[in-house]
């Protein structure tokens, strides 16, 4: 079931009443998601049950980097891609990885891709042509720079791809949405190519050392570049491994490269099944946490929302008959938690929504873990 939680103690008088009984409902295909349709029961926390409204001038052109290969790019371009259409946007998706394109693949489309950039620039065919239409979608486009292990001409660059935004930009059927760009891994010339269109960017992370260090030099390669509007997705995030202290939180994460955080990924075995498959997660019904949290992601990237991660204290609010006996100790739980500030021309006062997901009959299983300290007690008073 879908709920609405507002913190009351940091907003106690919002300008509207939510409807915690919402259900997820697509919106094309309403459809209730039923609570014993899975073995588990899926919770999570959405702003609205309605559109997001777009923000921002269209077409509005999204480069998705990261610097470190294998953290889940060409996977979130596919899945962000797709609930934008989802949402009713027009969205092309370019796959400015030369030679070693994987787009195609995740999306189910690798055997209707004819024609590529480079044979647009060649005069061999037309733009329309070049652009593969979504059969379940038919507001989502693939826009391939390259036939696989192939190689692009001496004089391919940024301004080629630069010329590519602006014809899908003056088509005569109208200027997309959103125009994403799958970057390729690395910082050389497939980087900067990829960059030079782009006004926005989604960085793309695991919570590791590695991909840390790559994410934080890619940051300054983006700002020299003239894109400040940089958001951070963290990917493949493990609460137990959190819990063990073995893997680092969203909130080290936050505080390691300071960007706005535009959603959290939990680790999920069905993202292999969905990539072999040719099927995005954000399709599957019933929906999956990483396919809900990809959902989130895109809502908030229409709206230019981001969330931030914070650190709560709660005490136990039963404690035990035989703690009266001991009472030397309580119990102090500290958990992270994201909450989402949305923008102030949306409500009257701010207000700050926590988004989590969790199973049933379980704590936070898929943002971060919640650890239980044991805190001394003054016995003075």
């Amino acid at each position: 079931m879908l709920a609405l939680h507002l913190l009351p103690a940091l907003n106690p008088k919002p300008s509207f009443t939510p409807n915690r009984g919402a259900a997820l409902k697509s919106f094309r295909n309403p459809k209730t998601l039923k609570p014993n349709s899975s073995p588990f029961t899926v919770r999570s926390l959405l702003q609205y049950n309605r559109k997001p409204q777009l923000s921002g001038d269209t077409p509005r052109v999204v480069v998705i980097t990261s610097g470190k290969g294998g953290v889940g790019k060409t996977t979130t371009t596919a899945n962000v891609g797709l609930s934008l259409a989802r949402f009713g946007f027009s969205v092309v998706a370019i796959d400015a990885d030369v030679g070693l394109r994987n787009l195609d693949l995740l999306l189910g489309l690798e055997n209707r891709v004819n024609y590529t950039v480079v044979e647009v620039l060649n005069g061999d065919c037309r733009l329309d042509q070049a652009l593969v239409r979504d059969k379940r979608w038919s507001n989502f486009e693939l826009l391939c720079i390259s036939k696989p292990r192939s190689k692009l001409p001496m004089g391919f660059g940024g301004k080629a791809l630069v010329w590519v935004v602006d014809a899908l930009k003056s088509r005569p059927e109208g200027s997309p949405d959103f125009i994403l760009i799958d970057c390729p891994a690395g910082i050389d010339a497939g980087f900067i190519t990829a960059i030079t269109p782009a006004n926005e960017a989604v960085l793309v992370t695991t919570p590791d050392i590695t991909s840390l260090r790559d994410a934080d030099r890619v940051i300054g390669l983006l700002e020299c570049d003239g894109i400040r509007d940089i958001k951070m997705m963290v990917n493949r995030v493990r609460t137990d491994m959190i819990k063990g202290e073995d893997m680092m939180s969203v909130l080290d994460v936050q505080e390691m490269l300071g960007l706005s955080l535009l959603g959290m990924i939990p680790e999920d075995t069905e993202v292999i099944r969905s990539t072999n498959r040719g099927y995005p997660l954000v399709l599957n019904r019933p929906p999956t946490l990483a396919g809900l949290a990809f959902e989130q992601a895109a809502w908030r990237l229409v709206e230019q929302d981001t969330m931030k991660a914070v650190m709560v204290e709660e005490e136990p609010k039963k404690r035990g008959f035989f703690s009266f006996f001991g009472g030397q100790h309580k119990k102090i739980f500290r958990k992270i938690c994201l909450v989402c500030t949305l923008q102030p021309n949306e409500l009257a006062n701010p207000v700050i929504f926590e988004f989590s997901y969790r199973l049933s009959s379980s704590l936070h299983q898929s943002y971060c873990g919640e650890k239980q300290y044991e805190m001394s007690e003054s016995t003075d008073s």
